[in-house]
Protein backbone atom coordinates (compact mmCIF):
# COMPACT_ATOMS: atom_id res chain seq x y z
CA UNK A 1 0.00 0.00 0.00
CA UNK A 2 2.83 2.02 0.66
CA UNK A 3 4.58 1.59 -2.30
CA UNK A 4 0.94 2.20 -4.40
CA UNK A 5 0.94 6.04 -2.25
CA UNK A 6 4.21 6.70 -3.89
CA UNK A 7 2.89 6.01 -7.06
CA UNK A 8 0.02 7.33 -7.15
CA UNK A 9 1.76 10.44 -6.09
CA UNK A 10 4.53 10.10 -8.96
CA UNK A 11 2.39 9.89 -11.29
CA UNK A 12 0.52 12.68 -10.64
CA UNK A 13 3.82 14.62 -10.46
CA UNK A 14 4.95 13.54 -14.22
CA UNK A 15 1.56 13.57 -15.67
CA UNK A 16 -0.61 15.95 -14.59
CA UNK A 17 1.45 18.83 -13.67
CA UNK A 18 3.29 20.81 -16.24
CA UNK A 19 6.51 19.90 -14.85
CA UNK A 20 9.30 18.88 -17.31
CA UNK A 21 6.95 19.02 -20.17
CA UNK A 22 7.07 22.16 -22.48
CA UNK A 23 3.09 21.73 -23.08
CA UNK A 24 -0.33 21.58 -21.39
CA UNK A 25 -0.01 17.44 -20.11
CA UNK A 26 -3.85 17.46 -20.94
CA UNK A 27 -2.86 17.84 -24.35
CA UNK A 28 0.21 15.21 -23.86
CA UNK A 29 -2.43 12.73 -22.13
CA UNK A 30 -5.88 13.07 -22.98
CA UNK A 31 -7.58 10.18 -20.89
CA UNK A 32 -4.61 9.92 -18.76
CA UNK A 33 -4.98 13.39 -17.02
CA UNK A 34 -8.94 13.31 -16.01
CA UNK A 35 -7.99 10.42 -13.19
CA UNK A 36 -4.17 11.27 -12.75
CA UNK A 37 -5.01 15.07 -11.43
CA UNK A 38 -6.66 13.28 -8.32
CA UNK A 39 -3.59 11.30 -7.68
CA UNK A 40 -2.45 13.33 -4.99
CA UNK A 41 -4.60 11.61 -2.72
CA UNK A 42 -1.48 9.26 -2.57
CA UNK A 43 -0.39 11.70 0.13
CA UNK A 44 -3.29 11.09 2.63
CA UNK A 45 -3.20 7.82 2.02
CA UNK A 46 0.57 7.44 3.34
CA UNK A 47 -0.65 9.19 6.37
CA UNK A 48 -3.77 6.71 6.94
CA UNK A 49 -1.26 4.40 6.72
CA UNK A 50 1.29 5.88 9.10
CA UNK A 51 -1.24 6.25 11.84
CA UNK A 52 -1.32 2.61 11.71
CA UNK A 53 2.11 1.65 11.71
CA UNK A 54 3.80 4.20 13.95
CA UNK A 55 0.73 2.76 17.00
CA UNK A 56 2.21 -0.54 16.06
CA UNK A 57 6.22 0.18 16.38
CA UNK A 58 5.84 2.20 19.72
CA UNK A 59 4.04 -0.19 21.50
CA UNK A 60 6.08 -1.14 24.43
CA UNK A 61 9.09 1.18 23.32
CA UNK A 62 10.59 3.64 25.58
CA UNK A 63 10.61 7.56 24.14
CA UNK A 64 14.42 7.27 23.44
CA UNK A 65 14.02 3.76 21.84
CA UNK A 66 11.45 6.05 19.48
CA UNK A 67 13.37 8.42 18.99
CA UNK A 68 16.23 6.91 17.70
CA UNK A 69 14.07 4.54 15.38
CA UNK A 70 12.30 7.64 13.76
CA UNK A 71 15.94 9.62 13.66
CA UNK A 72 17.89 6.35 11.84
CA UNK A 73 15.00 5.67 9.42
CA UNK A 74 14.39 9.09 7.93
CA UNK A 75 17.17 10.61 8.13
CA UNK A 76 20.01 8.75 6.00
CA UNK A 77 18.12 8.71 2.53
CA UNK A 78 16.92 11.43 3.26
CA UNK A 79 20.27 13.63 3.64
CA UNK A 80 21.86 12.02 0.32
CA UNK A 81 18.32 12.92 -1.15
CA UNK A 82 18.34 16.59 -0.65
CA UNK A 83 22.22 16.54 -1.75
CA UNK A 84 21.92 14.90 -5.00
CA UNK A 85 18.45 16.73 -5.99
CA UNK A 86 20.29 20.04 -4.67
CA UNK A 87 22.71 19.18 -7.45
CA UNK A 88 20.45 18.27 -10.10
CA UNK A 89 18.78 21.07 -10.34
CA UNK A 90 21.86 23.61 -9.80
CA UNK A 91 23.32 22.00 -12.96
CA UNK A 92 20.18 21.58 -14.93
CA UNK A 93 17.93 24.34 -14.04
CA UNK A 94 14.96 23.96 -15.70
CA UNK A 95 12.94 23.15 -13.55
CA UNK A 96 13.82 24.07 -10.26
CA UNK A 97 16.72 25.84 -8.72
CA UNK A 98 17.75 26.06 -5.07
CA UNK A 99 17.93 30.05 -3.70
CA UNK A 100 21.87 28.64 -2.28
CA UNK A 101 23.61 26.24 -0.20
CA UNK A 102 22.30 27.76 2.38
CA UNK A 103 18.86 26.84 1.83
CA UNK A 104 20.08 23.11 1.14
CA UNK A 105 21.99 23.54 4.22
CA UNK A 106 18.43 23.89 6.55
CA UNK A 107 16.62 21.40 4.28
CA UNK A 108 19.43 18.71 5.86
CA UNK A 109 17.74 19.36 8.89
CA UNK A 110 14.16 18.65 7.64
CA UNK A 111 13.09 21.66 9.62
CA UNK A 112 12.85 24.40 6.98
CA UNK A 113 9.65 24.98 6.85
CA UNK A 114 9.22 25.85 10.20
CA UNK A 115 11.75 28.13 9.98
CA UNK A 116 10.13 29.75 6.82
CA UNK A 117 13.10 28.25 3.88
CA UNK A 118 11.96 27.02 1.26
CA UNK A 119 11.87 22.96 0.39
CA UNK A 120 14.90 21.73 -2.08
CA UNK A 121 12.28 19.43 -3.83
CA UNK A 122 8.75 20.01 -3.71
CA UNK A 123 7.43 16.61 -1.45
CA UNK A 124 9.34 17.48 1.54
CA UNK A 125 6.47 19.22 2.84
CA UNK A 126 4.66 15.81 3.81
CA UNK A 127 7.59 14.83 5.97
CA UNK A 128 7.55 18.11 8.28
CA UNK A 129 3.91 16.84 8.49
CA UNK A 130 5.29 13.52 9.63
CA UNK A 131 7.56 14.95 11.86
CA UNK A 132 4.80 17.36 13.69
CA UNK A 133 3.01 13.35 14.16
CA UNK A 134 6.00 12.21 15.92
CA UNK A 135 6.29 14.69 18.40
CA UNK A 136 3.00 14.96 19.01
CA UNK A 137 2.68 11.48 19.61
CA UNK A 138 6.14 11.09 21.55
CA UNK A 139 3.74 12.41 23.94
CA UNK A 140 1.75 9.59 24.36
CA UNK A 141 5.58 7.25 23.88
CA UNK A 142 7.00 9.24 26.74
CA UNK A 143 3.88 7.72 29.50
CA UNK A 144 3.39 4.37 28.02
CA UNK A 145 1.25 3.21 25.38
CA UNK A 146 -1.63 1.52 26.12
CA UNK A 147 -4.72 1.47 24.61
CA UNK A 148 -6.60 4.36 26.99
CA UNK A 149 -3.94 6.96 26.35
CA UNK A 150 -3.72 5.95 22.85
CA UNK A 151 -7.73 7.02 22.63
CA UNK A 152 -7.29 10.09 24.57
CA UNK A 153 -5.05 10.72 22.77
CA UNK A 154 -6.80 10.45 19.26
CA UNK A 155 -9.38 12.12 21.09
CA UNK A 156 -7.86 15.25 22.15
CA UNK A 157 -6.13 15.81 18.46
CA UNK A 158 -9.54 15.57 16.95
CA UNK A 159 -10.67 17.94 19.37
CA UNK A 160 -8.27 20.52 18.30
CA UNK A 161 -8.28 19.81 14.52
CA UNK A 162 -11.86 20.67 14.92
CA UNK A 163 -11.36 23.81 16.88
CA UNK A 164 -8.32 25.32 14.84
CA UNK A 165 -9.50 26.21 11.34
CA UNK A 166 -11.61 29.09 13.49
CA UNK A 167 -9.40 29.40 16.70
CA UNK A 168 -7.27 32.01 14.65
CA UNK A 169 -4.25 30.93 16.74
CA UNK A 170 -0.91 29.83 14.07
CA UNK A 171 0.28 27.75 16.83
CA UNK A 172 -2.82 25.68 17.11
CA UNK A 173 -3.05 25.72 13.91
CA UNK A 174 0.14 24.26 12.85
CA UNK A 175 0.39 21.55 15.37
CA UNK A 176 -3.19 20.59 14.94
CA UNK A 177 -3.14 20.21 11.21
CA UNK A 178 -6.66 19.91 10.99
CA UNK A 179 -6.47 18.93 7.02
CA UNK A 180 -4.26 15.86 7.68
CA UNK A 181 -5.04 14.72 11.18
CA UNK A 182 -7.92 12.67 10.51
CA UNK A 183 -6.12 10.33 8.63
CA UNK A 184 -3.51 9.79 11.53
CA UNK A 185 -6.54 9.78 13.98
CA UNK A 186 -8.13 6.81 12.10
CA UNK A 187 -5.03 5.36 11.67
CA UNK A 188 -4.17 4.57 15.20
CA UNK A 189 -8.07 3.77 15.60
CA UNK A 190 -7.55 0.90 12.91
CA UNK A 191 -4.58 -0.60 14.96
CA UNK A 192 -5.86 -0.53 18.32
CA UNK A 193 -8.96 -2.52 16.33
CA UNK A 194 -6.13 -5.03 14.99
CA UNK A 195 -4.65 -5.66 17.80
CA UNK A 196 -7.49 -6.27 20.21
CA UNK A 197 -11.06 -6.26 18.09
CA UNK A 198 -13.41 -3.68 17.08
CA UNK A 199 -15.47 -1.78 18.89
CA UNK A 200 -18.37 1.34 18.89
CA UNK A 201 -15.78 3.52 20.11
CA UNK A 202 -12.92 3.04 17.76
CA UNK A 203 -15.77 2.78 14.80
CA UNK A 204 -16.32 6.70 15.98
CA UNK A 205 -13.25 7.29 15.77
CA UNK A 206 -12.72 6.27 12.50
CA UNK A 207 -16.27 7.67 11.24
CA UNK A 208 -15.68 10.91 12.74
CA UNK A 209 -12.59 10.84 11.37
CA UNK A 210 -13.89 9.96 7.83
CA UNK A 211 -16.51 12.57 8.27
CA UNK A 212 -13.91 15.34 8.48
CA UNK A 213 -11.49 14.33 5.69
CA UNK A 214 -14.23 14.33 3.40
CA UNK A 215 -15.23 18.03 4.71
CA UNK A 216 -11.57 18.86 3.85
CA UNK A 217 -11.35 17.69 0.67
CA UNK A 218 -12.30 20.79 -1.32
CA UNK A 219 -8.84 22.55 0.32
CA UNK A 220 -6.94 19.94 -0.62
CA UNK A 221 -8.72 19.86 -4.49
CA UNK A 222 -8.34 23.55 -4.87
CA UNK A 223 -4.18 23.74 -3.08
CA UNK A 224 -3.51 20.77 -5.89
CA UNK A 225 -5.58 22.26 -8.77
CA UNK A 226 -3.67 21.88 -11.88
CA UNK A 227 -5.43 24.82 -13.55
CA UNK A 228 -6.63 27.27 -11.01
CA UNK A 229 -9.64 28.46 -14.06
CA UNK A 230 -10.89 25.05 -14.67
CA UNK A 231 -12.21 23.50 -11.40
CA UNK A 232 -13.06 19.80 -10.91
CA UNK A 233 -15.56 17.73 -9.50
CA UNK A 234 -15.37 16.61 -5.89
CA UNK A 235 -17.05 13.44 -5.94
CA UNK A 236 -13.68 11.03 -7.47
CA UNK A 237 -12.22 12.38 -4.38
CA UNK A 238 -14.41 11.89 -1.96
CA UNK A 239 -14.84 8.59 -3.19
CA UNK A 240 -11.13 7.42 -3.50
CA UNK A 241 -10.93 8.24 0.52
CA UNK A 242 -13.75 6.41 1.19
CA UNK A 243 -11.84 3.34 -0.72
CA UNK A 244 -9.00 4.63 1.45
CA UNK A 245 -11.01 3.94 4.46
CA UNK A 246 -12.46 0.67 3.33
CA UNK A 247 -8.98 -0.69 2.41
CA UNK A 248 -7.47 -0.01 6.09
CA UNK A 249 -10.66 -1.47 7.59
CA UNK A 250 -10.17 -4.60 5.93
CA UNK A 251 -6.20 -4.59 7.30
CA UNK A 252 -7.75 -3.77 10.62
CA UNK A 253 -9.70 -6.93 10.41
CA UNK A 254 -7.74 -9.13 9.49
CA UNK A 255 -8.78 -9.57 5.58
CA UNK A 256 -5.27 -9.87 4.01
CA UNK A 257 -3.52 -11.50 6.34
CA UNK A 258 -3.10 -14.08 4.26
CA UNK A 259 -0.96 -11.97 1.52
CA UNK A 260 2.26 -12.59 2.80
CA UNK A 261 4.57 -12.26 -0.50
CA UNK A 262 8.44 -12.03 -0.08
CA UNK A 263 8.33 -9.18 -2.21
CA UNK A 264 6.58 -7.22 -0.78
CA UNK A 265 8.56 -6.36 1.99
CA UNK A 266 10.94 -4.80 -0.82
CA UNK A 267 8.36 -3.00 -2.35
CA UNK A 268 7.41 -1.51 1.26
CA UNK A 269 11.55 -0.56 1.35
CA UNK A 270 11.51 1.37 -1.91
CA UNK A 271 8.74 3.57 -1.27
CA UNK A 272 10.72 6.12 0.93
CA UNK A 273 13.85 6.65 -1.37
CA UNK A 274 11.52 6.37 -4.22
CA UNK A 275 9.22 9.40 -2.76
CA UNK A 276 12.15 11.33 -1.87
CA UNK A 277 14.26 11.33 -5.47
CA UNK A 278 11.28 11.00 -7.67
CA UNK A 279 9.90 15.02 -8.12
CA UNK A 280 12.68 17.25 -9.69
CA UNK A 281 14.98 15.28 -10.35
CA UNK A 282 12.52 13.09 -12.58
CA UNK A 283 11.10 16.11 -14.21
CA UNK A 284 14.59 17.16 -15.11
CA UNK A 285 14.69 14.12 -17.22
CA UNK A 286 11.57 14.21 -19.03
CA UNK A 287 12.74 18.03 -19.83
CA UNK A 288 15.45 16.76 -21.52
CA UNK A 289 14.03 13.42 -23.51
CA UNK A 290 10.85 15.24 -24.15
CA UNK A 291 10.20 14.51 -27.72
CA UNK A 292 12.83 12.12 -28.15
CA UNK A 293 10.10 8.90 -27.63
CA UNK A 294 6.36 8.66 -26.78
CA UNK A 295 4.91 10.60 -23.92
CA UNK A 296 3.66 7.12 -21.91
CA UNK A 297 7.41 5.63 -22.84
CA UNK A 298 8.97 8.27 -21.27
CA UNK A 299 6.93 8.35 -18.12
CA UNK A 300 7.58 4.41 -17.86
CA UNK A 301 10.77 4.77 -18.49
CA UNK A 302 11.50 7.07 -15.72
CA UNK A 303 9.63 5.82 -13.27
CA UNK A 304 11.65 2.86 -14.51
CA UNK A 305 14.81 4.84 -13.61
CA UNK A 306 13.79 6.58 -10.17
CA UNK A 307 12.55 3.03 -8.94
CA UNK A 308 16.13 1.99 -9.61
CA UNK A 309 17.86 4.76 -8.64
CA UNK A 310 15.34 4.08 -4.71
CA UNK A 311 16.98 0.45 -4.56
CA UNK A 312 20.41 1.82 -4.51
CA UNK A 313 19.59 4.69 -2.20
CA UNK A 314 18.26 1.82 -0.10
CA UNK A 315 20.83 -0.85 -0.12
CA UNK A 316 23.54 1.35 -0.22
CA UNK A 317 22.62 4.52 2.09
CA UNK A 318 19.44 3.07 3.71
CA UNK A 319 20.57 0.14 4.90
CA UNK A 320 24.16 1.00 6.01
CA UNK A 321 24.04 4.31 7.53
CA UNK A 322 20.50 3.77 9.37
CA UNK A 323 22.42 0.82 10.74
CA UNK A 324 25.25 2.41 11.99
CA UNK A 325 23.28 5.50 12.97
CA UNK A 326 21.00 3.34 15.05
CA UNK A 327 24.34 1.70 17.19
CA UNK A 328 25.64 5.01 17.50
CA UNK A 329 22.30 7.02 18.75
CA UNK A 330 21.64 3.87 20.97
CA UNK A 331 25.00 4.05 22.84
CA UNK A 332 24.31 7.85 23.11
CA UNK A 333 20.88 6.70 24.68
CA UNK A 334 22.41 4.11 26.94
CA UNK A 335 25.55 6.74 28.39
CA UNK A 336 22.68 9.26 29.22
CA UNK A 337 20.70 6.82 30.87
CA UNK A 338 23.36 5.70 32.58
CA UNK A 339 24.27 8.45 33.70
CA UNK A 340 20.99 9.99 35.00
CA UNK A 341 20.23 6.92 36.89
CA UNK A 342 20.13 7.18 40.72
CA UNK A 343 22.64 5.89 42.40
CA UNK A 344 22.67 2.57 43.94
CA UNK A 345 21.44 1.96 47.30
CA UNK A 346 24.86 0.90 49.46
CA UNK A 347 25.57 -2.48 50.25
CA UNK A 348 24.93 -3.51 53.96
CA UNK A 349 28.34 -3.77 56.20
CA UNK A 350 30.23 -1.63 53.77
CA UNK A 351 31.82 1.94 54.29
CA UNK A 352 30.19 4.71 52.46
CA UNK A 353 32.59 6.72 49.58
CA UNK A 354 33.28 10.16 49.02
CA UNK A 355 32.78 12.23 46.22
CA UNK A 356 36.44 10.80 44.98
CA UNK A 357 36.07 7.26 45.69
CA UNK A 358 37.85 7.04 49.52
CA UNK A 359 36.25 5.39 52.19
CA UNK A 360 34.86 7.67 54.81
CA UNK A 361 36.14 7.43 58.45
CA UNK A 362 34.39 5.53 60.87
CA UNK A 363 31.02 7.10 62.04
CA UNK A 364 31.08 8.36 65.81
CA UNK A 365 29.15 6.38 67.96
CA UNK A 366 25.24 6.81 68.90
CA UNK A 367 25.69 7.02 72.04
CA UNK A 368 28.05 8.02 74.74
CA UNK A 369 29.15 6.31 77.78
CA UNK A 370 29.66 8.72 80.63
CA UNK A 371 30.21 6.79 83.51
CA UNK A 372 33.06 4.27 83.92
CA UNK A 373 33.00 1.58 81.48
CA UNK A 374 32.43 -2.20 82.83
CA UNK A 375 34.36 -5.30 81.22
Amino acid sequence: MRLLAALMVVMYHYVALYGGWDQDPRTIFPSLHQGLQYAWLGVELFFLISGFVICMSTWGRTLGDFVVSRISRIYPAYWVAVLLTAAVVTLWPQVRSVAGWDEVVTNLTMLQQGLGVSDVDGVYWTLFIELKFYALFAIVVATGVTYRRCVMFCGIWTAAAVIAPTADNKLLDMWAMPLFAPYFVAGIAFYLMHRYRPNALLWALVLVSLLLAEHHVGKRIADNLTDTEDPIPFWPARLAIAVMFAIMAGVALGAFDRVRWRRLATAGALTYPLYLVHQYIGLTLIHWLQGRMPAPVLVLAVIAVMLLAAWVLHRCVERPLGRALRRSLQRGLEDMRRHSAPAAAEAPGQPAQDPVGQPDAPAAPTHVLTGPTRR
